[in-house]
């Protein structure tokens, strides 16, 4: 099957080292090269999470072009450059949840979840490195949650991705899957990268 970065005429650069979100944009049909941004995510601050989770997803993106040199690298090129970058965050009960940095937190967040729900808004952001072009939103889903066993709650906490993940709230964790009663929204927002806005931004940009 021919990718659709070949069929477009365009390369294509994911700034996430996050799984879920590798998985999704391949899943769409592209073929991609990863770079990272190396950015304080705790250092930005805004009250409404939709407004967080764009700043976010702005600074990776600003970040990750200043360590390619600039747009500038890009202008003369044969084939546009497309860069995504995205951010998640998870609220609960009106409070933003970022990645857990404890064991304490991450307990805390888990069991705020069991019998509950918390939402999720997730951002995304593409920009053609060719011509400058930005396209920049987000979308919003809910979680809902059966009772989740103090033994799985424990389980989670010894995993490692726990505390990589907004939350704490892994949707496709084999762990956390079973105890999940619906979402209503789109579970690859949940998941890091919402498909439709994400296909939208591409094709306005190019």
């Amino acid at each position: 099957m021919v990718k659709k970065t070949m069929e477009k005429g365009f390369k294509l650069i994911l700034g996430s080292q996050s799984m879920a979100r590798k998985r999704i944009i391949a899943e769409m049909g592209y073929d991609f090269t990863i770079v990272t941004a190396d950015i304080d995510e705790k250092a930005i601050r805004k009250h409404k999470p939709e407004d967080l989770v764009v700043a976010v997803a702005e600074a990776k993106a600003n970040e990750i072009i200043s360590k390619l040199g600039g747009e500038s690298q890009f202008a003369q090129d044969h084939q546009p450059t497309l860069l995504i970058t995205a951010d998640t965050v998870v609220v609960y009960k009106g409070v933003i949840r970022e990645k857990p940095t404890s064991k304490e937190e991450a307990r805390e967040f888990i069991k705020g979840y069991s019998g509950s729900h918390g939402g999720v808004v997730g951002s995304v952001i593409v920009r053609n490195l060719q011509t400058g072009v930005r396209r920049g939103g987000w979308e919003k889903a809910e979680v809902y949650f059966h009772e989740i066993p103090e033994q799985v709650i424990d389980d989670l906490i010894d995993d490692a991705i726990t505390f990589k993940v907004a939350g704490g709230l892994m949707l496709e964790h084999p762990l956390i899957s079973p105890f999940i009663d619906s979402v209503m929204g789109g579970v690859d927002t949940v998941m890091g990268l919402p498909k439709e806005l994400t296909e939208k931004f591409i094709n306005d940009v190019l």
